[in-house]
Parts: structure tokens; sequence; C-alpha cells
């Protein structure tokens, strides 16, 4: 279908019901008394049709009352008549066309605009990662800027998202569902039915979320076209990006030598990690993937299941490099508690350490740490119950791995143990204050559409 011409798309402004043609002929009118009264004040005298016949009319009404007002006075006049006509015209279209988005006498708008476009001149932020960490970091950062791409991985194969990959030869939607909640302005009950599940009979465990992803690349036949019709759905901030569109396998060599193949086997193993990789070896990343990295102002790994959910997306060819390459800070966000499985016993330097092992030095710049200990013992023993304990913030064994620490009280102590999307955000953006907040951003071509998880894991995902 070919595009509408332009004086088409400018005349469905003239449609009956829009309330908005009373305010343009009141504009006109406005303009015509305003461009009048600028004749009188520079004595102009070759003006159009009617601006000479309301100076006409004038005129006759001053020589019949014998009151004839001088240009400089009269000019003045419709002047200051003519700005009064046009500020009101201009106020009923704007609160016409607002009417349509806000409920009625909702004094939001001026503040709406203001956030809107303060987060539109924020930095531009990659995330990398996956699961409850990285939707918590999220939740922070949309709050300071609309440039977020959420780089997410998709090697899950257990719960919601593992059926649905071995059932429909999809990748797995779990953890992107999760992204496109933590970015989303939709309404609340749009939100809370992306992330309901189903309880009982065939469909027992599945997120609603997940399934409207996969019948969306049914549909499309594209993963990546479906996250992106989903967020708009969910209406949301920044972009959502799969880290790869292939198949793959995340497997692990443990302590003993065994390998485990599958994301969701490799916690319950019950021995140390040596490494994981990718089964096949060799993974396409996805063009924007480098391109978002590459543009980036901030570059953020984690939060999130060190072997499972961070170093995944690393492994994928050419992520890792374009990391190297990126101008801007690049940090790791240090989970707050330890994971049974992958990380017990681990301080904050460990995890930095084993990053570096995988993927080798010179991937990120800083490590963000949590320094604050849990002060909820109830909360604290059933953690310890699950074999978890808080993070130890090492700070001089970090900077001996050649990174800088940046230590804070990250933690949020409601129901979980994990980082407080505020706090986190707000640590964040710490290493871009010294940009220059006036100059140009580099372009930002995506559209506008806590820490380790808690001490027990859905076995739906």
């Amino acid at each position: 279908m070919s595009p509408l011409p332009a004086w088409r798309r400018w005349a469905k402004w003239l449609v009956p019901g829009l309330g908005v043609k009373r305010w343009l002929i009141i504009l006109g009118a406005g303009v015509l008394l305003t461009s009048t009264g600028l004749a009188f004040l520079l004595n102009i005298r070759l003006l159009g049709l009617m601006e000479r016949a309301l100076i006409q009319a004038i005129l006759s009404f001053y020589l019949v009352t014998g009151r004839l007002v001088s240009p400089l006075v009269g000019g003045v006049g419709l002047l200051l008549a003519g700005g009064v006509i046009i500020a009101i015209a201009v106020r009923g279209m704007v609160r016409a066309i607002a009417g349509a988005f806000l409920p009625r006498g909702d004094p939001r708008l001026v503040e709406i605009i203001r956030r809107q476009r303060r987060r539109e001149r924020g930095p531009s932020i990659v995330v990398l990662g996956g699961g409850t960490g990285l939707s918590t970091l999220l939740r922070g950062l949309k709050r300071h800027t609309t440039n977020l791409t959420a780089v997410v991985t998709v090697f899950d194969d257990g719960g919601s998202s593992g059926r649905l990959r071995r059932e429909l030869g999809i990748l797995p939607p779990g953890d992107i569902r999760d992204c496109l909640v933590a970015l989303a302005e939709a309404e609340p009950l749009m939100t809370r039915l992306f992330e309901h599940r189903f309880q009982g009979g065939a469909l027992d465990g599945h997120a609603f979320g997940n399934l409207f992803i996969a019948s969306l690349i049914e549909v499309t036949g594209d993963l990546e076209l479906a996250v992106r019709e989903s967020g708009k759905v969910l209406a949301i901030r920044g972009r959502v990006l799969p880290s790869t569109l292939d198949d793959v396998a995340l497997c692990a060599e443990m302590e003993d030598g065994t390998v485990v193949e599958g994301e969701s086997r490799i916690p319950r193993a019950g021995q140390r990690i040596r490494r994981v990789f990718l089964k096949p070896p060799t993974v396409r990343p996805l063009d924007e993937v480098l391109e978002a990295i590459a543009h980036a102002d901030l570059v953020l790994l984690g939060p999130g299941s060190l072997y499972t959910s961070v170093i995944p997306n690393l492994l994928v060819s050419g992520v890792a490099d374009a990391l190297r390459a990126s101008s801007g800070p690049r940090a790791y966000v240090c989970n707050v508690m330890t994971q049974p499985g992958e990380t017990t016993g681990f301080k904050a330097s460990d995890h930095a350490r084993v990053l570096q092992e995988h993927v080798g030095p010179g991937l990120f710049t800083h490590v963000l740490v949590n320094t604050q200990p849990p002060r909820n013992r109830v909360l604290l023993q059933r953690y310890r119950e699950e074999g978890a304990v808080p993070v130890e913030a090492d700070l001089d064994a970090i900077r001996r791995l050649g990174v800088e620490p940046v230590g804070d009280d990250l933690i949020s102590e409601q129901e979980l143990l994990r980082h407080d999307p505020t706090r986190i955000a707000r640590l964040a953006l710490r290493l871009v204050d010294g940009l220059d907040s006036g100059r140009a951003r580099r372009p930002f071509r995506g559209e506008l559409i806590g820490a380790g998880r808690g001490p027990r894991r859905s076995r739906h995902s």
C-alpha cells in the first residue's frame, strides 16, 4: 500500500469530532489580527485582501465616531488582541490533543513532557545479562534515560521457556519477557497480564507473556520482530535484543572434567564449574547488538547468574571484542548474594576473575559492589538455609585484577535480598557523570518502544 500524500495526511486534522478545527479557526483569526497590527506599526500599504478589508472597517469606525486613533496605538492594540487569541487557540489545541491521552483534568502534561525530554537526553546505556537481576537494573535505569538497550541471553532450557523451546522449536522467551515487563510503561493490568502464569491444565506453569511472544514468533517467523512488536504493546522505554538468533546450547565443564549440557542442569550438577561454553562454539551476534555497544556511553554486565546469565552473552562471537573497542566506561555489576551451584563461596573479586578467565582482560573497567551487609536477620537466615550468603566486597583484590571497584549501599531487603533498582541505577550513572551533559549524544537507533536470583528460583522461567 502506497503512503498517503502529505496534503491528505494534513487534511485528516479537519475530520469531524477531533475538537481541533475550532481552535485552528481561532488561531487563524489571531494570526490575522497580529499581522494587521504589524502592518499598522510598519505602515505597510500593500496588504492582502482580508487585511485591507479589516483596516478599512477599523478606519470607517474611527471616522464615523470622529475618533481616529494613531497607527501606533491601533497597531499595538491589534498585536495584543491577536497575541491573546493565538495563546487561547494554542492552549485549546494542546488540551484537545492531550485529552485523548490523559484523563480529563490531569495536570501532569507539562511534567510528563519535561521528564520525557530529560530521558531522551540521557546517556546511551547497554546492559547485558539475563534473569531477574537484569530486569531489576532496567527498572532503575529507565527512570533516567530512554536510550536503553537490553541484550538478553537466549540459552534457557528450563520451565515454561524450555517447554516452548522443545515443543515449538523457538528460542526461549522467558528472560526477554522479564526485560520487556521491566521497561514497560503500559497500563498496570497489561504488565500483570504478561507476568500471569496459568495454573493447571495443559498450560500449567506457562506465563502469558511467553505464549504471546511465542505466538508472534510463529506469526512473523522472526524472534527479533516478535520482541519489537511486544515492546510496542507494552510501550517500553528503550529496546530489548536477543544476543543471538542461533539455536545454541549452554554447556559447562565441571571440576572433575564432566560436561553438563543445558542451562537449567548446570546449577544442579553439585560441583564447582571450571568453565562454560556454547555448543556450537561459533554463534552469530545481531548486528544491532554490536552497533549498540559501539555507540554506548556506558555498558553494564549483569547482575545475574554469573555462569548462566552473564558469561554466555560474552561468548557470542564479536561481543567481547566490541566491548573492548568501546570508548565508554564498562562495568560489571556484582551480585549481592552468592548462588548455590554456581558461585558458592565466591567473593566479589572471584566473580570478576572468572569473567576475565573466560573472555580475557580489558573487558570491563569497573566493578560495582554492594558494601552494606544485610540487616534483615530473618531474610538472611532463609538464604543461608538455601546455601547462599552475602558476597564479600574485597575491593583491594578487585584492584589487583586491574579494574576499579565502586562500592556503596546497594541492597534491597524487601522480600528478597537483591539490588535496589534506584540505588544501583544512580551508582551506574555516576560513571558517566563526567560526560558533558550539553554535548550531542552518539546516535541511538533503537526504538522507544538485581542481584543473583532469590533463594528459590521458580521452576517456571
